[in-house]
Formats: structure tokens, C-alpha cells, sequence
């Protein structure tokens, strides 16, 4: 009885190799043996997508040169192709599957990777039903994950589905491109435009969107608005206070007819402390990682390209440190959290400061399993590298590992807490408002103190003041300009694609967008913003 295990590129298949007792290497493929696997096993593995959608002229001759006579393209059947340089392992793969009683399919445990294997399945035309197919499903590359997978496999046809739904993107992402392309290209020669215009299912939303916020940018009018501010001046010390309820004025004769009602004067005035509220806040730690919002984060921070943080998150997996990277959850399981707990202290040798870990029960803001569908939040593996061997990875690989094993590492740590104080000042018949934070217990945030990039919040404190108490106050009208809306940066539009449609109008498609978690998937977004810049 032999059993094929088909990994979706040589790197995975050499992470599972190095869980295995004893392994021999082959051409494109490897024999294997552990307890955990049945005699006569061997590994192999596509370079990605080793099928491919043929394109036009290999239906028709006559699509080689693009007209609007030839349009559209609707193929009744769809074909596939190996690419000429995969040929030679596609055939290492096909004759492999072809004599296995059993097949493994562990390609990546997500949509794309049933869409790789089962593509390769069905070009390699073996009986599929004849064969037992199973599925490895894990979320960790690390030797006790991967040997935990094989001994739990899943039934391979519970997945099929997923593939079917992978085909049919793929093909409607090939009906788009090979349409649209061609169509508005010619279209716009006709118009007197020349080029090549680049039309895709994700892509074209994904630079209008772009375009729309350009568009709000290029004609934006700046419009003038005054506000009326109040330096307080109480027991010598000084702090600035803003209408309330605040207002803002579009000119200086509204603003004078307001202070005029409210018996406000320009310049030095008397008025009295009305209130002074205190309140004891506290706000928990982020949310753990999703790949968008980690890209997002990345961004914002070190701005590196969506593409070039999934590379380094993808490295950081291989590498058996982070977690798998294609997941849009924000939500681990029990299960994970428990082994993050067993390994803290490891953890916390990253640390330069100390902070306490007091928390050590699940919080549902984090620990939810209902909540994690395939695959849960970006977390650290229970492999611990060593700082020494941390500083040999990449600058960003590094950032990004410390990154998430701080926001990992901030659910376990106090809230931080503040005392909010509130006071209200009444000058005229008008009432001003400061607010002031002073910290009591910075919990979760020492983990981030030492962070460079980190914006420290600035610190208000107000001055000890009772109700009743007389203060002088300054009154002076302040003009400004409005702003327009900043450009997009790659990490706000990973998350302007994420929550596309909750503009819309159409409320049909805002359902549809909602379900489908807006336009592209954690797997693709990086892509197609690569596609959009190298396409100018």
C-alpha cells in the first residue's frame, strides 16, 4: 500500500520531512518513514500552482491578435496547462499519485492550497475515486504540530468544495481579465488613448477606490472655520478649554454674534469653575493579528509593502516561529492559548522591561473558538528563538516578530489605566470644557514603551480646581482651514479593501460585500496592490 503526501512547494515539504525520523532524497521527491505514517510513504511537492488556466490563442489561433469581433471569450470548457518549466516535476508528481493507494493532500491548509492540489489531481487524470484521500489541516509548521496533523488527518473530500469555490474565482478572475483587458483597451484606441488597460475583478474596484480618494484630494476647496478657545488661568496654573458643546463657526461674524448672545468677550473675562467630574478609565490591549491588519500595522509603522510583510510573515512560518499567515481572524482558540501561557516565560526574555502577566484565563476579546473558522490569529509558535538567533533574520522579519509577540504577549497584561478628568468652566452664559488624563497603571502599554515608532499619547493634567472657584480666562477666536482627505498608503487600503462596501449604497451589494469580507482575501490583497503599482 503506498502513500503519496503532496506538499505545495519544496520548502514545506522539507518542514515536514524534518519532522519525520528517517527521510531519503529523490528526484523531485523523498521517501519517508515515522510511526506516524504508514509503510511506504513518499513526499513530493508542485512549485505552486503547477496547472495553470490556458489562455485565449491556446483555444483559438485568432485571439493572438486582440479584436472586438473576437470578444467576448466564453469558453464552454475551460482548459488547463502545465507551464513548460514544470513539466518535469509535473510528471514526477502525476506518476507518483498515479500508483497511490493513498494521497495526502498538504498543501497550505487554505482555499488556494486545496485549489493547487486538487488542480494537480485532476490534470494528472487519475481515478480520484479509486484512491483514499486525506487531508493534513494545521495551523504550525513545528515538528509536534505537523506530527499532531498526520496522526488527526481529515477526510480529503471534505474539502473538495473549497476547491470548486478556488476554481470558480480563478475562472471568473480569467473571464474579467481576458474581457476587460482587450475591450477597454481597444475601446480607449479608439478613443485616441494608446496602451495596454489592465481590467481585473479585484484590481479595477481596488483603483477605483484609489482614484476616488485622488479625485476628493485634487478638488478639495480648503474652507475657513474659526473655534473659540479659552486659556484658563486658576491658582496660577494654566490649561485651554473648548466650547461645549463644541462649535465651530464659517466666519468671524457668526462667531462675534454667538460671543455677542452669550454675553463673551475677546481678551480677559472672569468666570467660574461649574463642574469637576473624575473618572477611573481603563482601555484593554489590541486585538491580535489578522495578515490585514498586521500588514496595515506594518505599514503605519515601518512602512514596508503589504507584499513584502506577507513574504516576511510567510519566512517567519517557515522558519516554525509565527503561525500560519493567510487568516483573517483575530481570535485564537483555547488550545493556543494554553500553550502560549506554558511557554510566558520564553517569551518574555524578548523583553527589556518588566511587566506583569497577571492575566491567565481566557478573555473572549481574544480567546474565542467560535470565532476562528480555519485558521486563527497570527501568534507565536511554541519554538522560542533565542535573541541571538532572532538578530540573524531580516530587519523586518525581526520587527514583525517582536510586533506580534508584543500584542500576543498584551492580552495577558493589566488594561491600562487612567484617571480622566473633566472641567467644565462657565465664562458668560457660555460653558467650556478641558479634558486631562493622568496615568495610574500603564499595563499592557509597557510593552510598547521602548518602541521608537510608538506615538506616545501626550499627557494632559489639569490643575486641582474646586466648583465654585473664580478663574480669569482668555478668550481668543482661532482660525483655521479645512483639510482634505490624506492619501491612501498601502496599510490604509489593505483595510479600505477589507471593508469595502460599507459605502455602498445598494444595499444587496453591501451584503454580498459584508459575507465575502470586502474585495480580495488576506491571501491575494498583496497581489493585486503589486499587479496595480507594476502596471504604473
Amino acid at each position: 500500500m503506498t502513500t503519496v503526501i503532496l506538499a505545495e512547494k519544496p520548502s514545506q515539504a522539507r518542514s515536514y520531512i524534518e519532522a519525520f525520523k528517517n527521510s531519503t532524497k529523490k528526484q523531485g521527491y523523498y521517501a519517508v518513514s515515522d510511526p506516524v505514517l504508514p509503510n511506504e510513504t513518499f513526499i513530493t511537492y508542485g512549485f505552486g500552482h503547477l496547472v495553470e488556466l490556458a489562455t485565449p490563442e491556446q483555444y483559438d489561433t485568432k485571439y493572438k491578435q486582440w479584436a472586438l469581433s473576437n470578444l467576448p471569450i466564453f469558453p464552454e470548457k475551460y482548459k488547463f496547462t502545465v507551464p513548460t518549466d514544470k513539466k518535469a516535476q509535473f510528471k514526477i508528481v502525476k506518476d507518483l499519485l498515479s500508483k497511490a493507494d493513498t494521497i495526502i493532500v498538504a498543501t497550505d491548509s487554505d482555499r488556494e492550497g486545496e485549489n493547487i492540489a486538487w488542480s494537480i489531481m485532476t490534470q494528472a487524470k487519475i481515478n480520484l475515486k479509486s484512491k483514499e484521500i486525506k487531508r493534513l489541516w494545521i495551523n504550525s509548521l513545528e515538528k509536534e504540530a505537523i506530527l499532531k496533523g498526520f496522526k488527526e488527518l481529515k477526510n480529503g473530500w471534505d474539502y473538495y468544495p473549497a476547491y470548486q469555490e478556488a476554481q470558480t474565482r480563478q475562472i471568473s478572475d480569467w473571464l474579467v481579465g481576458m474581457n476587460g483587458s482587450p475591450l477597454y483597451t481597444l475601446l480607449l484606441k479608439e478613443a485616441g488613448l494608446h496602451g495596454v488597460y489592465s481590467i481585473g475583478r479585484v484590481q479595477t474596484p481596488t483603483l477605483y477606490m484609489v482614484y476616488q480618494r485622488d479625485l476628493a484630494i485634487q478638488n478639495f476647496n480648503p474652507e475657513p472655520y474659526f473655534e473659540l478657545k479659552a486659556e484658563i488661568l486658576a491658582e496660577q496654573q494654566k490649561f485651554v478649554a473648548k466650547l461645549d458643546p463644541y462649535q465651530r463657526f464659517k466666519d468671524e461674524k457668526g462667531l462675534l454674534a454667538f460671543m455677542s448672545e452669550k454675553r463673551l468677550e475677546k481678551g480677559s473675562q472672569s468666570g467660574l469653575i461649574k463642574d469637576v467630574q473624575k473618572q477611573t478609565k481603563k482601555t484593554s490591549s489590541p486585538r491580535l493579528f489578522s495578515l490585514s491588519s498586521l500588514q496595515s500595522e506594518i505599514n503605519k509603522r515601518y512602512h514596508a509593502s503589504a507584499s513584502d510583510t506577507l513574504q516576511a510573515v510567510q519566512n517567519l512560518y517557515e522558519a516554525k516561529l509565527l503561525t500560519y499567515p493567510r487568516t483573517d481572524s483575530n481570535y485564537i482558540t483555547e488550545q493556543e492559548f494554553n500553550y502560549l501561557v506554558e511557554n510566558l516565560n520564553g517569551y518574555l526574555g524578548f523583553l527589556s522591561k518588566d511587566v506583569s502577566l497577571n492575566h491567565q484565563e481566557p478573555n473572549k476579546r481574544y480567546v474565542n473558538g467560535k470565532k476562528v473558522q480555519e485558521h486563527h490569529a497570527i501568534i507565536m509558535t511554541k519554538t522560542v528563538p533565542t535573541q541571538e538567533k532572532l538578530s540573524k533574520f531580516p530587519a523586518l522579519e525581526q520587527r514583525i516578530y517582536n510586533l506580534v509577540l508584543r500584542t500576543t504577549l498584551a492580552m495577558f497584561a493589566d488594561p491600562y489605566e487612567f484617571e480622566e478628568t473633566v472641567i467644565l468652566t462657565s465664562i458668560g452664559d457660555a460653558v467650556f470644557k478641558a479634558t486631562g488624563n493622568v496615568p495610574k497603571n500603564q499595563g499592557w502599554k509597557v510593552l510598547f514603551s521602548d518602541y521608537k515608532t510608538e506615538k506616545q499619547e501626550e499627557e494632559t493634567i489639569l490643575p486641582l480646581v474646586e466648583v465654585g472657584q473664580s478663574i480669569n480666562a482668555n478668550l481668543a477666536p482661532d482660525q483655521k482651514m479645512t483639510k482634505p482627505p490624506v492619501p491612501f498608503t498601502e496599510g490604509i487600503l489593505i483595510t479600505a479593501m477589507k471593508t469595502a462596501g460599507k459605502t455602498l449604497d445598494d444595499e444587496e451589494a453591501q451584503s454580498i460585500l459584508k459575507d465575502n469580507e470586502g474585495i480580495g482575501t488576506e491571501a491575494t490583497r498583496a497581489n493585486v496592490l503589486d499587479v496595480l503599482k507594476k502596471r504604473g
